[in-house]
């Protein structure tokens, strides 16, 4: 079926959907004022953006959103050093992944889980679609250090902060963790990831 085909097709559908969800929302007690605020009013950015929130999970690319503050005044040595990580690979360093920003930023970080095999280029590129940009490795620490333990839960890769080494690969950082401890490691961009991993991500 070709985009206009689907881009019809999905057209005719949400229609029927409105239908629906009026129907469903009054037989719960919702009045058609209270309705009229979710949809048009000033409640609808809020009520589009958690209706679409709840589609991505239903199809399967679930985010969940984390607030955190990155502070670009420290070295990169430091933010590691918050994260308190009982283990580290050694060549993660300013060096090799040096910091770009300025004073304190409070951001909104976005755990994307795919649930399949992802090479990073797909990802990048649904990002993209989805108006969403990869994390870098400061974004990725400061989340370490306000959510410890999400890391023993699954692997978060940082994919916005690359490192070309000596061998010719491409790296990224990513936490992850156990019952007997938590990480910073790094994977090489082109081997892909598992359907386990999250991927940190920001609205652009």
């Amino acid at each position: 079926m070709s985009k206009k085909s689907l881009l019809v097709s999905a057209m005719g559908v949400l229609t029927g959907f409105g239908t629906a969800f009026a129907a469903a929302f009054k037989k719960r007690g919702g009045t058609d004022e209270e309705l009229h605020q979710l949809l048009v009013g000033n409640k609808s950015d809020d009520f589009i953006s958690q209706i679409a929130d709840l589609a991505m999970k239903l199809a399967g690319k679930a985010c969940d959103k984390f607030k955190v503050v990155v502070d670009y005044s420290r070295s990169l040595a430091e933010m590691i050093q918050s994260g308190k990580y009982e283990w580290v690979k050694p060549d993660i360093t300013d060096k090799h992944f040096p910091i770009q920003g300025q004073g304190q930023v409070e951001l909104d970080i976005e755990l994307v889980h795919y649930g399949k095999f992802m090479q990073s280029d797909e990802i990048i590129q649904d990002l993209d679609n989805r108006g969403l940009r990869p994390a870098t490795l400061p974004e990725l620490l400061a989340f370490g250090v306000k959510y410890p333990e999400k890391q023993r839960e699954f692997p978060i890769v940082a994919l916005g902060s690359l490192w070309r080494a000596w061998d010719g690969f491409h790296y990224v950082a990513y936490l992850y963790g156990s019952g007997s401890g938590r990480g910073l490691d790094r994977g090489i961009w082109a081997a892909g990831w598992g359907s386990g991993y999250r991927f940190a991500a920001l609205r652009k």
